[in-house]
C-alpha cells in the first residue's frame, strides 16, 4: 500500500501519540466485568484531594486520570466515575481486553443513571466510545456517524464564534454569499431542502436498531434539535425569515403554483344574504367526489353521507366504471362519467393530475348542478363526516357572513377490520407540539401533527357567490384564498388514507410521485417524502415506519387518549350500505 501523502501523515502522527496506553500500578485497575454495578449508583464521588487513596501525588497514569476525573465528577455516583475510565482506557491503543464489555453493561443496565447525571460533553464522549468499541454493527455505525457530526459542530460552531454573531443569532438571509462550496457541492436550500431532515432521520433511525445505544443517541439528537445555539435551530429562524420576506412580496406578484397565500392576500368572498334558508329544515346540502376508486369504496362512501341526510352526492367517475354505474342507481346520486365526451364537451383536454381534475369537476358542480344546494362540501371516497349534531344544523349555524366551512381531519388507525380509532393533531386538541416526540418518538419531528396524510381538511362552499373556484383545501374567490370562513365544534372528517399495510404499500410510489406525501416547497418542515424515500432504502425502514405512526395498536391509542387525540367511531358502513342500496355490490 503506498504511504499515504505528506499533511495526512502528520495528521495519523499527531492522531497516535494521544493513543498510548494508561499505566497502572500495582493493584490499580478497571473492576471486574460482572461486578454489581448496581452499589456504584449509590455511592457518591468526593474530593479526591481529600482521599488519601486517590490525592497526589501520583504513582501512574491511571492514578492521574482517575483523579482528573473524580475532580470533575465530584457529587455524582461512583458509575459517573467508572464510566469515565473506561472512556479514557477505551481512546487508547492498548485497553484492557474486558473494557468494551463493561462499559456495555453500564449502557445497557443503568442507561437512565447516565442520562440524567452526566452533561452533554460526556454523552457526545460516550457515542464517540461506541463508534470504536460498540459491540455490534449498529452501535459501530451509529457512535462513528454520531462522532463525527459532534467533531465537525465544534469546528465549525467554534469558527463561527469568530464571526461576530453569538452561537443562538442566525445569519440574515440578505448577507448570503454568491460562493462556490467545497468539493463543487450544491448549496443547501433554506426553503425546501431536505439534507438536514435526511441527516437526522438516517442517524435516529439507525440507533434504534439497537436497544442499547438507541436511548443515548435518541438523547443527544433530541437535545441538539431543542438547543436554540445549534445549527439547525439558526438554519429553523432563517428559513422562517424568508418565508416571511416570500409573504411581504407585493399581492400582485405571481405565486408559486400550489402554494398557498399568506392571509393578508385574502380577501372576502360576498355572500348573498337574500338566497340564506330561513330555517333548519329548508337548508339544502351537497357533496361532491372525483374517484376512480373500486364500486364496494363508492358504496360504502355514498350510503354513509346518504345515512347523514345529504340531499345530492354528485360522484364524478374519473375513468369508466359501468359496474358503478348499474349499482349506484339511488335518487340521490347524481353520477357522471367523465370520458372524452365529457372532456370535449367543455371544449378541454383532460388535464394530466389528478387534482386538477377533482378541482375542475368540483368547481363545475358548484356552479351547475349543484346551484339547488346552500352547501356544497368537496371531499374524496376514503373521507367520512363525522358529527355531533345533524349536517344541515352545523351549517345553519355558521355566521351569515361565511363563505365555507372548514372541516378538520381525523386520520383512521390502520387495522386488520373496519377502522374504529381515529386520531387528531396536536393542534386539534390543543397539545404542545413538542409532545408530538412523545407519541411518535422516532418520527414524530418528520411529520406536521403527526399525520400522514393532509392536516388542512376539506371544506363546505356557499353556493351562488360568483368567480368562486373550489379547490381541494380551499375556496378562491377571484384567484385568492377566500378568507371569510367558520370551522364548527362537533364537525371531522374521518379519513380512512391508509387502512392496512399493504395499501400503504401499494400506494407508496404513486403518492410520493404525484400525491399527498410529493414534497411541498410551502411545508418544508414536514420533510416526509425526503423521511419516505429514505426508508425505501433501509431494510424494515417503512415497516417500522408504519408500526409506529399508522398501525392501530394499544400502546399508540393509549399515547393519544391521554392527550385528547384519540376519536373512536364505528362507522358501520357495510351496514349502511345493506341499508340504502338494499344489498352490498
Amino acid at each position: 500500500m503506498s504511504s499515504p501523502p505528506r499533511r495526512i501523515a502528520a495528521l495519523l502522527t499527531q492522531y497516535e501519540t494521544r493513543r498510548d496506553a494508561i499505566d497502572c500500578a500495582e493493584g490499580e485497575g478497571l473492576p471486574d466485568p460482572d461486578m454489581d454495578l448496581h452499589p456504584l449508583t449509590l455511592q457518591i464521588v468526593a474530593d479526591p484531594n481529600l482521599d488519601p487513596t486517590w490525592k497526589a501525588p501520583f504513582r501512574s497514569g491511571f492514578h492521574r486520570k482517575s483523579h482528573a476525573i473524580r475532580q470533575e465528577l465530584q457529587g455524582l455516583s461512583e458509575l459517573c466515575s467508572l464510566h469515565g475510565m473506561l472512556i479514557a482506557h477505551l481512546r487508547k491503543r492498548d485497553i484492557p481486553e474486558h473494557a468494551p464489555v463493561l462499559f456495555h453493561r453500564l449502557w445497557a443496565e443503568h442507561c437512565d443513571h447516565l442520562l440524567t447525571h452526566l452533561d452533554s460533553r460526556w454523552l457526545v464522549s460516550a457515542v464517540t466510545t461506541f463508534g470504536d468499541h460498540g459491540l455490534t454493527a449498529e452501535q459501530r455505525c451509529t457512535g462513528l456517524a454520531l462522532s463525527t457530526l459532534f467533531s465537525m459542530m465544534k469546528l465549525y460552531e467554534t469558527e463561527r464564534l469568530y464571526s461576530d454573531h453569538a452561537p443562538d443569532q442566525p445569519f440574515s438571509a440578505r448577507h448570503r454569499q454568491k460562493a462556490d462550496l467545497p468539493l463543487d457541492m450544491d448549496p443547501y436550500a433554506l426553503v425546501g431542502g431536505g439534507l438536514d431532515v435526511n441527516t437526522l432521520a438516517r442517524l435516529w433511525t439507525e440507533a434504534a436498531r439497537d436497544a442499547v445505544i438507541a436511548p443515548l443517541a435518541h438523547h443527544l439528537l433530541h437535545t441538539l434539535l431543542d438547543d436554540k445555539r445549534a445549527l439547525f435551530s439558526r438554519l429553523a429562524e432563517m428559513r422562517a425569515e424568508k418565508e416571511t420576506k416570500r409573504a411581504q412580496k407585493p399581492h400582485n406578484a405571481s405565486p408559486r403554483p400550489g402554494a398557498k397565500q399568506p392571509p393578508e392576500t385574502r380577501q372576502n368572498a360576498p355572500v348573498d344574504q337574500s338566497q340564506l334558508p330561513a330555517s333548519v329544515a329548508e337548508l339544502r346540502w351537497g357533496l361532491v367526489t372525483t374517484t376512480n376508486a373500486p364500486l364496494d369504496q363508492i358504496a360504502r362512501f355514498a350510503a354513509h353521507h346518504i345515512d347523514l341526510g345529504v340531499e345530492r352526492l354528485h360522484i364524478y367517475l374519473d375513468k369508466p366504471n359501468p359496474e358503478a354505474e348499474a349499482f349506484l342507481t339511488h335518487p340521490r346520486i347524481h353520477l357522471i362519467s367523465t370520458d372524452a365526451a365529457y372532456w370535449d364537451g367543455h371544449a378541454k383536454s383532460r388535464p394530466d393530475a389528478h387534482q386538477l381534475r377533482q378541482a375542475f369537476n368540483a368547481t363545475r358542480c358548484l356552479h351547475g348542478p349543484a346551484a339547488q344546494h346552500h352547501w356544497l362540501g368537496h371531499i374524496d371516497v376514503d373521507e367520512f363526516l363525522l358529527c355531533e349534531k345533524p349536517i344541515a344544523q352545523l351549517l345553519f349555524d355558521a355566521p351569515n357572513s361565511a363563505a365555507f366551512v372548514r372541516i378538520p381531519p381525523a386520520e383512521a388507525l390502520a387495522c386488520a377490520g373496519p377502522p374504529r380509532h381515529f386520531k387528531l393533531t396536536h393542534a386539534q386538541a390543543n397539545v404542545k407540539k413538542a409532545e408530538l416526540q412523545d407519541i411518535y418518538p422516532t418520527f414524530g419531528m418528520h411529520l406536521y401533527g403527526g399525520f400522514l396524510s393532509h392536516t388542512s381538511g376539506k371544506i363546505f362552499a356557499r353556493t351562488g357567490i360568483p368567480d368562486t373556484r373550489l379547490g381541494i383545501h380551499a375556496l378562491k374567490y377571484k384567484g385568492q384564498d377566500a378568507g371569510n370562513r367558520y370551522k364548527p365544534n362537533g364537525l371531522l372528517l374521518a379519513h380512512l388514507h391508509t387502512p392496512s399495510w399493504d395499501h400503504f404499500m401499494a400506494h407508496l410510489d404513486f403518492r410520493l410521485e404525484k400525491g399527498s406525501y410529493r414534497p411541498r416547497s410551502e411545508r418544508p418542515e414536514l420533510g416526509q417524502a425526503e423521511l419516505l424515500r429514505f426508508l425505501q432504502q433501509e431494510d424494515g425502514g417503512l415497516r417500522a415506519f408504519f408500526d409506529e405512526v399508522v398501525a392501530d395498536t394499544p400502546d399508540l391509542r393509549e399515547r393519544l387518549g391521554k392527550r385528547g387525540m384519540l376519536i373512536t367511531r364505528d362507522l358501520a358502513l357495510d351496514a349502511k350500505v345493506a341499508r340504502v342500496f338494499g344489498r352490498l355490490p
